[in-house]
């Protein structure tokens, strides 16, 4: 998330509407609370809700909101086991042995989801998300090479090495700035957006502790083609020796393509996949905070990483970054599993992807835009504007269609096509067909006055793609 400074000049106290009654049990009507320090006394918590209430009025709509992958739909049934499970805490599994078995069941629900050769034998946990369990299985990549480079390691020649198309989400820009591992990132290349696994094979060395495939890119909605990446090194392998264990980074297409590409082969079908994560919280079709890190077998989550605490009562292993955390969503996911089965997760993410087919052919026959993708793999897709559009750019389409309530984020791709710059459009589960039909409706009222621009307005491309997105 991002990080915030203390106050700037604004230190006005919050305004308090008359109606509401003194702001606190011994104050008067014309007392409000300051913004940035703790009040002295307490206030009747009518007065503190709609405070608070009336600000977050002025947030986005999540509904509309075309940026996120993250679920901003669930079922009221949902919202009700969430907020009686609000007060457990997840890791005291002595305490609420029910909501441990849970997540128990799921972790094998989706052992056997990805397939798993031999699903009892699969080790896995749930997390605040897929950013946490990147964590995790970049964690175990580290320490089971390191196993096995003993004799050299640490020294100043084994610095260990992370091979990832340079499509990757943040998070694993972060675990390897973190846990100290070169990022040997394939660049993209012309009209491939997403790794290339030749060319990720050449990147690998004895000092690669493993190599990260996408299942859905960020940046365009692409699935990485796993397969192809593991037959690339088992050649590898067979060259030169060197056996490096892939890590598919299921955070969206985890939950996809099971059920709507149940031929393409891209889990633990694959003997090189040793882990795979996802986040329940995208198409998982949970609110957020929930992921799921799973690994093949025991020997692919070395023993030594999972550790086994006692005073909260009973024997509990443990593997995770944090400590204490909410059961609500590991309930929620449970729920929805339950809820849907493999029929129900079907036609929901096939309901999607058509949604993203209709209206990017919507948005394509406009004339303005050129896609990148179609939302045939995620229900996601890419577009920049066509090669003769130069009164307006996608900056200048994300401006105004916010003024409109819809957020469609615009950004340049990474290196090497630092040129291009796109919208993308995510179709989540709740935008309908008639949300799309309105979108592109309000996009078609828009070009007429973009076309009469003189030039693009958004200068600031960095303000453009600011905090709101």
């Amino acid at each position: 998330m991002p990080l915030h400074e203390g106050p700037q000049q604004d230190e006005r106290p919050v305004y308090v509407n008359p109606f509401l009654g003194p702001a606190n049990p011994v104050g008067d009507m014309t007392e409000a609370p300051p913004k940035h320090r703790m009040p002295a006394a307490p206030m009747a918590p009518s007065t503190a809700y709609q405070l608070v209430h009336d600000e977050l009025m002025l947030d986005g709509n999540a509904r509309l909101n075309l940026a996120t992958f993250v679920t901003t739909w669930m079922e009221p049934e949902a919202g009700t086991l969430m907020a009686e499970c609000r007060d457990k805490n997840m890791i005291d599994k002595d305490e609420y042995p029910r909501t441990a078995e849970l997540e128990r069941r799921c972790v094998a629900m989706l052992a056997d989801l990805w397939n798993a050769p031999d699903p009892s034998a699969v080790v896995g946990c749930s997390t605040t998300g897929s950013s946490e369990a990147c964590m995790l299985a970049g964690m175990a990549l580290k320490r089971r090479w390191a196993r096995g480079n003993a004799d050299r390691y640490p020294s100043p020649e084994a610095r260990p090495n992370l091979v990832m198309g340079v499509n990757v989400q943040v998070c694993w820009e972060k675990f390897c700035a973190f846990w100290e591992v070169e990022a040997r990132q394939v660049p993209m290349e012309g009209d491939r957006f997403h790794l290339d696994p030749g060319a990720a094979a050449e990147l690998c060395d004895e000092n690669t502790i493993g190599v990260v495939g996408v299942l859905g890119s960020t940046f365009d909605g692409s699935y990485e083609p796993v397969a192809e990446l593991c037959a690339a090194l088992d050649g590898l392998q067979e060259r030169t020796g060197l056996d490096i264990p892939v890590h598919v980074d299921g955070a969206s297409g985890g939950m996809i393509a099971p059920f709507l590409d149940e031929d393409l082969v891209w889990d633990f079908r694959l003997p090189r996949v040793a882990s795979i994560n996802t986040s329940g919280h995208k198409y998982g079709l949970v609110y957020p905070g929930v992921g799921w890190a799973l690994w093949r077998d025991a020997d692919a989550l070395p023993e030594e990483l999972v550790f086994r605490v006692n005073y909260l009562g009973g024997d509990m292993p443990t593997f995770a970054l944090n400590f204490s955390r909410p059961g609500a969503q590991v309930v929620a996911q449970y729920y929805t599993f339950l809820r849907l089965g493999r029929d129900g997760y079907r036609a929901v993410q096939q309901a999607a992807r058509d949604v993203a087919g209709r209206i990017a052919r919507r948005i394509a026959a406009l004339g303005d835009f050129r896609l990148l993708t179609r939302g045939d793999q995620l229900p996601v897709f890419a577009f920049t504007t066509a090669p003769g559009v130069t009164s307006y750019d996608v900056f200048d389409v994300s401006r105004r269609m916010r003024e409109r309530g819809w957020l469609v984020p615009a950004y340049t791709f990474p290196a090497n096509r630092e040129d291009l710059s796109v919208l993308r459009v995510v179709c989540r589960n709740g935008f309908s067909e008639d949300l799309a039909d309105l979108f592109a409706e309000d996009l078609s009222r828009l070009l007429p006055e973009l076309r009469r621009q003189q030039s693009p307005l958004t200068h600031d491309r960095k303000a453009a793609t600011g905090f709101h997105h």
